[in-house]
């Protein structure tokens, strides 16, 4: 027993004087160690979303190789830029993982190292190239008068268009008739005055019009418009509603695993998304203006969430980074307008420029010329992060020698909870522009203040507050205080209070009304005011507005008070062709009657159509002479195609690429369209004939027996010999076939490779599509 002892303590004491023995075991073989040199095909996963891409991956002495093409083709951007294969562990950020059961490829890295994503699509309204046909309009309003003392009048304006693909060519005018009665103002002098006449055309592909007539020069706020005959070339970003002018704000983030993301305007959802990992953008902002608050909440797929609340604030004055704004106008002033048709003077040029040099600041930029005038002057609008807008300009002119100076500065904010404005314009020495070129006794004001303030009290009203200081040439001053108070009341039922002076006196103008509605259409108002003068009225009207798809609508007032008591009615009727109105106002002294006519007349495709004025665009739908077509626009049914296959639908608004579609239900059967519904947008002041393509199809029914008059076998082969046409037998023998002719001949090859031949005779006038048979094949 003893040696047995001495042996176990020779072995304790051999371990502990050699400790180092154990520790110079080789460790355990890894998972990876113990798989030898391979390539391995695995499905990639990077921040836990399946990327649906399987890529060869070399193992080399337990690390792991990669392509970097591989991980790039997923849209992740490695730093240093690597080339070639990479060993997954060599890069820092990232963290690797072989799923040997499910043979993926899982990767972690950092959201920055992924493709950014931009949510939303701000182009509402896919851009559609404009069209235009050959076509005329008359718009028209026939208007007379009957006055007590005052005698008759009969009174039409009018305005023409003739257009084009080459554009729009249009006047308007106003003939005066007086009936009875004298006529002691020269501008009402009896027969036609020419307003307008201008040829325009837009290109929407580059947003430019080209103007040539009578045209209204462009201006800025700070500057003024003229009317002149001659042309004008301008930008006109009408002509492109899918394009947003002004900068909107963008939100931007990251999501390290897929997650959801939700935005949240002023406490209403605007978007959800569905984001993959990576650095993302919100840009599908709703179209809003001035400050405003968002919140940018993520949720991934374990429900937890983060939420960034971000203020913002957005205003229509600027333009987005790089857009450019502009109008050059040159020709003669017009002069007396309305009163005289060709009356021009001397040559002007005119021309602004705006331009976006950032998304907080548009530069502007305005000239003006002619033989006395030169005039030019430099602005801006700039945005103070999220407090406003702070908008200057400053000009320089010199009119007959003349030197002067005009300063313009002002400061804009609108919020959910108040808005203010101010605007303060300095005109100093002799400044002039071209308003004052050919009228030698205007002039204009030295200086004007204006400062208002909207607070919404939420529920008790909303309250303004306006102040108005304007210096004229002569220093004479107005100054002006304004006061309003609204609230909504009970079911719709709204309360207006409002007060003026003029500062400096003490009497007020002050008026109340309560406005009750009673229907979709009818409304009763009752006011009472006081003149700064201290004369009372108190005023009582009742109005039912027209339905929009037409009818009749009236409207009934009466006045009473210090004065004489005034009353007023009036009838309005609404057909689809045309809008009658007539009507009574006045006192007993005094009383006027009237009645008024107004329309259009539209020539287009070989045929008139009567509507209500049409003001913008307009489109004739075309089945091609089928009558009774159910048309509709954007969903909204507008009629049935007339007895030459047209119907008007006159308010298109122009640019926009609306739906119209036909309901070919009412075609007879061998009528056939091909296509229902069409997208169009039509250019500004023009019309467009749209077709929907029919054809009529000459068809039958045909059943088929064999020589016992047994039905031929299902899906037997049928060919029309004289269009070769080929159709397959039907159930009970039975093919349909188009295209046939009168005399007719059908090549059948059946299951098991039997033919036979049938012919048959049909009538190719007939309007529906007849059955046939049952015809003998043999």
């Amino acid at each position: 027993m003893w040696p047995s002892v001495a042996v176990v303590s020779g072995l304790w004491s051999a371990m502990l004087a050699l400790p180092g023995v154990a520790g110079d075991l080789p460790p355990p073989p890894s998972s990876m160690e113990a798989v030898a040199d391979a390539q391995l095909f695995l499905e990639l996963v990077v921040n836990q979303m399946d990327t649906g891409r399987v890529i060869a991956v070399d193992q080399r002495a337990g690390e792991l190789y990669v392509p970097v093409s591989a991980l790039q083709d997923v849209g992740m951007k490695l730093p240093g830029d690597p080339t070639g294969s990479i060993a997954l562990d060599k890069l820092p950020g990232l963290h690797s993982d072989y799923d040997s059961n499910g043979q993926r490829l899982l990767l972690d890295v950092p959201p920055s190292w992924l493709q950014e994503q931009f949510i939303g699509n701000r182009n509402t309204y896919p851009r559609t190239q404009a069209m235009s046909s050959f076509g005329a309009l008359l718009n028209y309003d026939l208007y007379f008068n009957d006055t007590d003392e005052g005698g008759s009048y009969l009174a039409g304006w009018n305005e023409v268009r003739l257009f084009d693909t080459w554009g729009t060519l249009s006047n308007t005018g106003q003939y005066r008739q007086t009936l009875s009665g004298n006529v002691s103002n020269s501008t009402l002098d009896n027969g036609y005055r020419r307003y307008d006449t201008t040829w325009r055309f837009s290109d929407d592909e580059r947003m430019l019009t080209y103007e040539a007539g009578d045209v209204i020069s462009g201006s800025l706020p700070w500057s003024s418009s003229v009317r002149l005959g001659g042309v004008q070339f301008s930008r006109d970003f009408a002509v492109r509603p899918d394009l947003v002018t002004y900068p909107l704000p963008q939100f931007a983030g990251e999501a390290a695993v897929p997650s959801s993301v939700d935005l949240f305007i002023n406490g209403y959802k605007s978007e959800s998304a569905l984001l993959q990992p990576g650095p993302y953008t919100l840009t599908n902002v709703p179209f809003i203006n001035g400050a405003g608050e968002a919140v940018v909440v993520t949720t991934d797929a374990l429900g937890r969430q983060v939420s960034t609340t971000v203020p913002f604030y957005v205003t229509s004055t600027l333009l987005q980074k790089g857009l450019t704004d502009f109008s050059v106008a040159a020709g003669t002033l017009r002069r007396d307008y309305t009163v005289r048709d060709f009356a021009y003077g001397p040559g002007v040029a005119s021309g602004t420029f705006r331009y976006g040099y950032s998304d907080n600041l548009t530069l502007e930029s305005h000239a003006e010329a002619s033989s006395d005038l030169t005039l030019g002057g430099l602005g801006g609008n700039l945005r103070l992060g999220n407090f406003g807008i702070l908008n200057t300009a400053l000009s320089q002119s010199q009119f007959d020698g003349r030197n002067g100076q005009q300063l313009s500065l002002g400061y804009q904010y609108n919020s959910t909870r108040y808005s203010l404005s101010y605007q303060r314009v300095e005109r100093h020495n002799e400044y002039a522009d071209l308003t004052l070129v050919d009228t030698p006794y205007a002039s204009l004001s030295k200086r004007s203040e204006q400062v208002t303030l909207s607070l919404n009290l939420e529920r008790f009203g909303s309250l303004g507050v306006g102040y108005f200081d304007v210096q004229a040439a002569d220093d004479s001053r107005t100054r002006l205080l304004n006061l309003s108070w609204s609230k909504p009341l009970w079911r719709n039922t709204s309360f207006y209070l409002s007060a003026n002076r003029e500062v400096g006196d003490s009497n007020w103008a002050v008026q109340a009304q309560l406005v009750i509605p009673f229907d979709l259409n009818g409304s009763l108002a009752l006011s009472s005011e006081r003149s700064k003068d201290g004369a009372s009225r108190q005023r009582i009207n009742y109005s039912s507005s027209v339905p929009s798809e037409g009818g009749v609508g009236y409207n009934l007032g009466y006045a009473q008070g210090d004065g004489p008591t005034y009353r007023q009615a009036d009838l309005t009727w609404r057909l689809q062709s045309v809008q009658l109105q007539a009507g009574v106002y006045g006192s007993s002294d005094a009383e006027t009657r009237w009645a008024d006519a107004s329309g259009s007349l539209v020539w287009m495709g070989g045929d008139t159509f009567a509507a209500n004025r049409i003001n913008d665009a307009f489109v004739v739908v075309s089945t091609q002479g089928f009558a009774g077509i159910p048309v509709r626009y954007e969903n909204q049914l507008v009629g049935q195609t007339d007895r030459n296959g047209h119907l008007l639908v006159p308010w298109s608004s122009a640019y926009y690429r609306a739906k119209y579609e036909i309901d070919p239900l009412n075609l007879p059967p061998n009528i056939q369209s091909p296509n229902v519904e069409q997208r169009v947008s039509v250019r500004r002041g023009s019309g467009y004939l749209l077709e929907f393509p029919l054809r009529r199809v000459i068809a039958a029914s045909i059943t088929l027996v064999d020589g016992q008059h047994q039905e031929l076998p299902l899906g037997s082969l049928v060919v029309h010999e004289q269009s070769n046409t080929q159709a397959v037998v039907g159930w009970e023998g039975l093919v349909y076939l188009e295209n046939l002719a009168t005399h007719n001949t059908l090549q059948v090859t059946m299951v098991g490779g039997r033919t036979c031949q049938a012919t048959f005779e049909m009538d190719v006038q007939q309007p529906d599509v007849p059955l046939i048979g049952p015809l003998v094949c043999q």
